[in-house]
């Protein structure tokens, strides 16, 4: 839980900038599948290439039972949004390679893991991450891994959460109670523009540079903190109503332009820094 990584602290805009380039210009032959939203062909996961741990960064995406609804997405568990969509790689992949050109920070790119709740594995990755946190459901032994993962050090993103009229706009009460049994006592608490996470390498001048890619209203970010304290330790970083994630995922694609995504990359890597070097 102690890696630190060196890092180069000249920002990069540049080089940000043109690999967004490559990626809009890499091969895109797969389309999405069947299904769009509202799709709805049973709930089915989809395949996952986990690599061993070899002490190498590996990006870790969180495997939970959704409650109802969620396979609302083409037939795909909700923790399985934005997982190998496109031959041209997954949010967390992608936002990988853009780490790795513009700073120091060597993770592995070959693979991103995916990894259940309470397996013990999840101690062996710093940071994870999970989606659509509104159709999280957690059992007894899944509340007590997470939040003893989250004690010891490891550091939690949740993003592409919102409050879905389908779901009666329930979204963040169950985001909320969820994280309340994980860390009882402690509660998600606005996250301000002078908070160390959003200067850690890049500089967030402001939260509108992450545009609704198709929520409406504006987003929310907000941080858990140890004792309820802005001023220590951040244990989740929480994106809400809005997917951040889904420009990293896309931003080959054309959906959106360039710059666009950039600036949700420059907000992705800031989350990884920080993680990293706190």
């Amino acid at each position: 839980m102690g890696a630190c990584v060196k890092l180069k602290r000249q920002l990069h805009k540049a080089a940000l900038f043109a690999l967004g380039l490559v990626l809009a210009a890499a091969p895109s032959h797969a389309q999405r599948r069947d299904g769009g939203f509202g799709g709805y062909f049973g709930c089915t996961d989809p395949p996952t290439h986990n690599i061993p741990y070899d002490g190498r960064f590996t990006f870790a995406r969180l495997k939970y039972n959704g409650g109802p609804g969620n396979c609302y997405y083409r037939g795909e568990p909700s923790w399985a949004h934005g997982y190998g969509y496109t031959e041209n790689g997954t949010a967390e992949s992608n936002l990988l390679k853009i780490t790795t050109e513009i700073s120091t920070f060597r993770p592995h790119l070959d693979a991103t893991n995916v990894v259940a709740i309470d397996d013990p594995a999840l101690f062996k990755y710093p940071v994870s991450f999970l989606v659509e946190a509104g159709y999280l459901t957690l059992n007894e032994k899944e509340v007590a891994a997470l939040r003893k993962y989250l004690l010891k050090g490891g550091f939690l993103i949740i993003d592409d959460s919102r409050e879905d009229l389908q779901r009666g706009r329930s979204g963040w009460s169950n985001l909320e109670t969820m994280v309340g049994l994980v860390l009882p006592g402690l509660h998600p608490i606005d996250m301000t523009l002078d908070h160390p996470i959003f200067h850690s390498f890049f500089d967030i001048p402001s939260f509108d540079i992450v545009r609704q890619f198709y929520d409406r209203g504006p987003p929310v970010f907000k941080g858990i903190f140890e004792d309820n304290d802005p001023r220590k330790r951040l244990l989740v970083m929480i994106n809400f109503n809005t997917d951040v994630s889904n420009y990293w995922e896309f931003s080959a694609m054309g959906f959106r332009p360039i710059d666009e995504s950039n600036e949700a990359y420059k907000l992705g890597v800031n989350y990884l820094i920080y993680a990293l070097t706190h």
